[in-house]
């Protein structure tokens, strides 16, 4: 009688061999255990916040997308395993690019997860409806947001540094910039506003003084937050 294992014949199999394979990965990925409890404990938070059915469809898109990003990488640094034990430049970068995938499947649930609880987080008075999105803290998020990706897309184009060291221009002093032209738009005061400012000063101050950034990366990097936050505040506030 032959080991050689057997392709699984019909769909119960077939399913076993999926939960077979969410079991494994479980069992083996540290990640995805925790993923699985944070997933419980998001649902329990839901059942307790009594959410609608909208923001649960919202936060189990999210606990969806996160679980299916880490199967994946599973999956597919396995097979990058078995295809080249030995270590291999391309191996690393598809490595690298599945992980990229968990990564960005995990900050979309982050957004979703506070689109279904935004409710929370506002006084009664607060219209969750069509211009929702164009309150000043909302604009900051999604600012920040297309800041980091026109720093990916710089640096990629460059080629300079690593997503956290270094390169053309300072992604720390673009999202601190963002984040401090977003506070001149909030009701914060004068005096939160000017410490706000101060602080990202002090962010990019410290990037050059560790060495880790040139002054003319700096210098883009807070020119990239400031223009691109003050032109969403602007226009679509």
């Amino acid at each position: 009688m032959s080991g050689k294992p057997t392709r699984p014949s019909g769909f119960v199999a077939s399913v076993n061999c999926a939960i077979e394979g969410i079991l494994w990965a479980t069992k083996t990925q540290p990640h995805m255990l925790f993923h699985l409890v944070a997933a419980v404990l998001v649902l329990v938070g839901a059942l307790v916040l009594r959410l609608s059915l909208n923001e649960f469809a919202l936060l189990a898109l999210a606990i969806t997308l996160v679980l299916f990003a880490e199967l994946v990488n599973t999956a597919i640094e396995v097979v990058v395993d078995l295809v080249s034990p030995d270590f291999h430049p391309l191996a690393q970068r598809a490595k690298d690019v599945a992980a990229g995938a968990v990564l960005l499947a995990s900050v979309g649930a982050t957004i979703l997860g506070y689109l279904a609880v935004s409710r929370f987080l506002f006084s009664d008075s607060v219209d969750v409806g069509t211009d929702f999105m164009r309150r000043t803290g909302n604009l900051a998020i999604i600012s920040v947001v297309v800041v980091v990706l026109l720093i990916i897309m710089a640096k990629a184009r460059l080629g300079r540094g690593t997503p956290l060291h270094g390169g053309m221009p300072s992604g720390h002093a673009g999202v601190a910039f963002s984040i401090a032209t977003s506070v001149a738009f909030s009701e914060a005061g004068l005096l939160v506003i000017l410490l706000a400012w101060l602080l990202a000063a002090l962010v990019a101050q410290s990037r050059v003084l560790l060495g880790v950034h040139s002054f003319a990366e700096i210098l883009a990097g807070s020119m990239l937050g400031v223009l691109t936050t003050l032109a969403i505040q602007l226009v679509f506030r």
